[in-house]
Formats: structure tokens, sequence, C-alpha cells
């Protein structure tokens, strides 16, 4: 097999998840899933990645699969603890509920890993990453229901975030990088 004929199954084995996840969206979209939708929109999908295909990004992402899942699972409890701190707040002090702003300096310096955790502690009500400065690392955070001892609570609760998302897709350095931090 030539090289030429090796590169381009690359790139459609490449696509195939992207075919997958427009299929999936133009099912959903049409509200029916039978035989003539899922074909139309197979047909659709190959179109779209063939006529505007992706630049090829290049990431350190590995993904270990039972971190992921822990992580999920992280997740899932923090939006449900998240939840009932935020109904507490909501009911004890009202629009009084005091809030701050926390900056907490990542440890790695990966887009796709600062991303993933700005995404994730906004992902829960009552903490959402209102700023990243890239090339210091840092998220600016706000937290509600937050007092002047609370900053460095929140601090390491951002950073064991980091150290979740690392362990679950991060590189070899980065979670050599990350596993000395508690949390």
């Amino acid at each position: 097999m030539s090289e030429q004929a090796i590169g381009r199954k690359r790139r459609l084995l490449q696509r195939l998840p992207l075919v997958a996840w427009l299929t999936l969206v133009w099912v959903m979209l049409w509200g029916t899933f039978d035989l003539g939708t899922l074909f139309f929109g197979l047909v659709v999908a190959l179109l779209v990645s063939t006529m505007f295909p992706l630049p090829p990004i290049n990431t350190n992402i590995v993904v270990r699969p039972l971190r992921l899942l822990l992580l999920a699972a992280y997740l899932a409890w923090d939006l449900v603890s998240s939840t009932a701190r935020v109904s507490w707040q909501a009911l004890r002090y009202g629009p009084n509920a005091k809030s701050g702003i926390v900056a907490v300096t990542l440890q790695t310096d990966s887009d796709h890993i600062t991303a993933m955790v700005a995404n994730a502690v906004s992902l829960a009500p009552g903490k959402f990453v209102l700023q990243i400065d890239r090339v210091n690392r840092i998220c600016y955070v706000y937290a509600l229901g937050m007092r002047a001892e609370d900053v460095e609570s929140v601090r390491r609760e951002v950073l064991a975030l980091e150290r979740r998302v690392v362990q679950a897709v991060g590189s070899a350095n980065e979670v050599a990088l990350v596993s000395g931090q508690e949390g």
C-alpha cells in the first residue's frame, strides 16, 4: 500500500468521530430516528466534513478511561453539592450573599487543560471563571458564598480539579507536574 493511500485512510479514520457526531446532531434536529433520516444525516455529515475539513490539531491529550470516569463522577458530585450550597446561600442570605473573586495560578501550561479546567469550574453553580490570563496561567474565579478566609479553600479546590483533569487527560509530563499537589 502506498504512503498516499495510507495517508488518505488515516484522514478518513480521523474524520469518523466528526461524521458520527454530525449524523447524530442531524437525527436529533429532525426529531425522528428512521432509516431515511439516518441516511441523509450521514450524507450531509460526509459532505460537510469533506467540503469544510478541519485543520489538524496536535494535542498532548492522553485519555485514561478510569481517571476520566473518576473525573466525571467528581463533577457529578460537585454539581449536586454545589446546587445544594447555592440554594442554601439563596435561602439564608438572599441578595446579601457574599461573593468574591480569587486568582488561581494553574500548574500546567496547556491551552486544552486550561480550557477543560475553566469549563469544569464553571459547570456547577456558585463558581465560574471570569477571565483567564493565558500568559501567567491565572484563572480568575468568581465564588458565591465566600468569606475572606475562604480564598485559600477556593484556590485549593480549583487546583485539585486541575489535578483531576490532568490525571484524566494530561500528558505524562503534566501528570508528573501536578502529582505533588494535595487537595
